[in-house]
Order: structure tokens, then C-alpha cells, then sequence
């Protein structure tokens, strides 16, 4: 015969990947772009090319393989046109709500440092959205920055949101480090 030792099956908790990442360390990034801002050690290469048939705008490609992520930047003088910037806050919100169709919440925080003349807003993509993470930074005369966080995986956001919280902090820390060369 078999006894139960009066133990009641008890059902398990829902298991959460457990993904630790070191203690996010930055440096300076110095380039020959029109700015500067900090960048995690973490991150093991830095791109930088200038867009086509120009000679003032880039891109800019930090990527993080052991997160299998990158983040991308893309840098256009604003030239002094008021034209011209709504043109790009137009082009930075609409991609944002291009990815709506994946995304089961959409969340910005707007951030504005007059010191350092960058104000701009930060968008965190919930659910399993291309991008999880996107911002753009301005001085509203002279300077405009976008960027997002991609991964080289299909989108699940179960899996990727510790890389994905863990970038997110970085990303914010681009935009309250960028430094405009004037």
C-alpha cells in the first residue's frame, strides 16, 4: 500500500527569467559627431557613418552582443528651420506609434534639461514590439537625436525584458548625458 505522508500538492509559482547583468559603468564617448554623451562598458562597439548624400547627419550603432541587442542613433542638424524640427518630431512620434499594432502599452516621459539645452521625450513599447525602447533629444535650434533598442531576436517580450530594463537605463543615461558642441 502506498501512505501519503500528508503533504497537499501545492501549486508552483510563475517562473520569471532570472538574467543578471554587471553594474552598468560609464564613460565618456568622445567622437567627431556634433556631440558627446556616455556610453556603458558594456557596450563593445560603437558605429558611426555618415548618412547618404550627406555630410552633417549619422548614424550611430552601439551594440551590446552579450544582451544580443544594439541601440540606434540617428543624428540631423536641425539647420535653423522651425519647418525643419517639426518635420522631425513629426517623423520620431509617428515611428513610436508605428509599432501600436504589436504593442500592448505605450508609455513617454518627457525630459527637459535648460542647462544643457536637450529636451525631448523617452518612449518604453510594451508587449512583443520591434522596438522596446525609443527617445528623441533636442535643442530645438541647431541639434536633433533619435534613437531606439532592437534585438536580434524575434520579439518576445518574456524573454527579452531583463536586456531590455537593463538598456533602458542606458538609453536614459544617453539622454541626459548628451553634451551639444557648439
Amino acid at each position: 500500500m502506498l501512505f501519503n505522508c500528508g503533504n497537499d500538492p501545492v501549486p508552483k509559482p510563475k517562473a520569471y527569467l532570472s538574467l543578471e547583468y554587471p553594474e552598468a559603468k560609464y564613460k565618456r564617448e568622445k567622437t567627431v559627431l556634433p556631440f558627446t554623451f556616455d556610453k556603458n562598458e558594456l557596450a563593445q562597439k560603437v558605429t558611426t557613418k555618415t548618412l547618404r548624400n550627406t555630410n552633417d547627419s549619422y548614424a550611430i550603432d552601439i551594440e551590446y552582443p552579450k544582451l544580443k541587442g544594439t541601440i540606434y542613433l540617428t543624428y540631423k542638424p536641425v539647420k535653423n528651420s522651425k519647418e525643419n524640427l517639426v518635420s522631425y518630431l513629426r517623423d520620431a512620434q509617428n515611428f513610436t506609434q508605428e509599432h501600436t499594432l504589436k504593442a500592448d502599452e505605450i508609455f513617454g516621459d518627457l525630459y527637459e534639461n535648460p542647462e544643457k539645452r536637450v529636451y525631448g521625450m523617452f518612449y518604453e513599447v510594451g508587449g512583443n514590439a520591434a522596438s522596446q525602447s525609443q527617445f528623441y533629444v533636442t535643442d530645438s535650434i541647431n541639434h536633433f537625436l533619435t534613437g531606439s533598442l532592437y534585438f536580434y531576436a524575434k520579439p518576445n517580450y518574456d524573454s527579452i525584458l531583463p536586456a531590455a530594463n537593463y538598456l533602458r537605463n542606458d538609453i536614459k543615461r544617453i539622454m541626459e548625458s548628451v553634451e551639444w558642441k557648439d
